[in-house]
Formats: C-alpha cells, sequence, structure tokens
C-alpha cells in the first residue's frame, strides 16, 4: 500500500515509513558483559551477580538492574549478560553455596559466603560504594572478578 503524504509531496509505502520511524531505535547498541568469576574455591552451589545501574540503588536487591546465575565451577566461572545498553553499571556477586538464592549472613550481619565487587573489595567496616565499582560499558565488555 503507497501513501501519499502531500506536505512533502512524496508518495512512500507505509511499511517504509513504519521502519524509517523505528530506526532510532535499532540503533541504540547492544552489548554483552561477560563476568568471569575467579578463585572459585568449589564446584558447589551458584555464582549469583547482580547488575546495578546508580548509587541510589546498590546492593539493594528490590534494585537490581538486572541478575544471572551459573553453577560454580572450581577455579573459575563464567556469567553473562546480554543486550546491555551503554552506559554506567556496577557489580556485586557471591558463591551461594548451598543454592538458597539468599546472602548467608551471620548474627552481626556479615556475609558467610564469598562476597566480591567489580573495581572493588569489601572495606573493613562494610561494602564499597557505586562509585567505587562503577565502569562503562560502550561495547562487549568482559570483567575478570576474583573473589
Amino acid at each position: 500500500m503507497v501513501s501519499y503524504l502531500p506536505k512533502f509531496g512524496l508518495m512512500v509505502s507505509k511499511t517504509l515509513l513504519f521502519g524509517l520511524l523505528f530506526i532510532p531505535l535499532g540503533l541504540s547498541a547492544q552489548h554483552t558483559l561477560e563476568i568471569q568469576v575467579e578463585k572459585v574455591r568449589k564446584s558447589e552451589g551458584h555464582i549469583r551477580v547482580a547488575l546495578y545501574t546508580n548509587a541510589e540503588g546498590f546492593l539493594h536487591f528490590d534494585q537490581v538492574y538486572s541478575a544471572r546465575s551459573a553453577p560454580a565451577s572450581k577455579g573459575q566461572t563464567l556469567v553473562v549478560f546480554n543486550d546491555l545498553p551503554e552506559g554506567t553499571y556496577a557489580v556485586a556477586l557471591y558463591h551461594d553455596n548451598n543454592s538458597n538464592a539468599k546472602l548467608d549472613k551471620n548474627f552481626l550481619g556479615i556475609p558467610k559466603e564469598k562476597v566480591a565487587f567489580s573495581h572493588a573489595k569489601m572495606r573493613t567496616f562494610g561494602p564499597p560504594e557505586f562509585k567505587d565499582c562503577a565502569f562503562e560499558i560502550k561495547k562487549d565488555t568482559r570483567l575478570k572478578i576474583a573473589f
């Protein structure tokens, strides 16, 4: 079907017009983030990874941008996020030894399971801040994070 656009003096197919209107949506790049988790002590449980996009929501389970998990593999485990837009992100992960899908803590609130972060480590009195863990994604990216 062909339409006439009097304002422009053009005859255009509706399919072409529809396609042209949505080209900008297809141009926003989507990238892959691979998290290579190193120094995994045993092949039990899962490696659970949370991806955050802002400081206000960092380390709040209800404000995770995206989450993935993979069965733990002694030595090294790979966790992959697909279709991420360009932007600033921070990663927090833990080794869920007993596969109960929660970070086990002691009576003081200190994690009993191994935790790690992108570009930062646990501080003496708590976890790092978003700004300490933040990194940019502008292309497909692989991060190595060790426990």
